[in-house]
């Protein structure tokens, strides 16, 4: 009885210890992460200095760099088997000259076979930017 409980508790503590998402800033640009084809797409660097939380940027108007981690399932392209899935990890930078205050904008990631893309979108889904370089290991 007492090792389901015990359990239960360091579940409850264990969701406790995620920070919640800051409010958004109305005088800064929110950048969330997404992804249809990856297992996980985070915010990595701003501007070449590492950001603090992978969930989401949030940015000074104006001219900005992101960089994103994406990681994904190979599913057996052939990087290393044919029947091989094994993880990969890409980093994708994206370069965005006009983020605007109070806008909200979305990152995705994705894998078509082997080409990866990010591209950020504004609140209108519209692209506004596409990757500029990719890397992946």
């Amino acid at each position: 009885m007492r090792q389901p409980l015990l359990i239960t508790a360091l579940l409850i503590l264990a969701g406790c210890a995620i920070p919640p998402i800051p409010p958004v800033d109305p005088q800064q640009a929110w950048v969330e992460m997404f992804t249809y084809t990856g297992n996980l797409v985070m915010a990595d660097k701003l501007d070449g200095k590492r950001w603090d939380d992978g969930r989401y940027f949030q940015v000074q108007p104006g001219s900005h760099e992101l960089q994103v981690r994406f990681d994904y399932d190979t599913n057996g392209l052939g990087f290393t088997g044919f029947d091989d899935v094994n993880d990969r990890t890409c980093y994708i930078v994206v370069h965005y000259d006009n983020f605007a205050p109070g806008q909200h904008y979305r990152l995705e990631a994705r894998n078509a076979g082997v080409t990866i893309s990010g591209r950020l979108y504004n609140a209108q889904h519209q692209m506004v930017a596409q990757d500029r370089e990719v890397t992946c290991i």
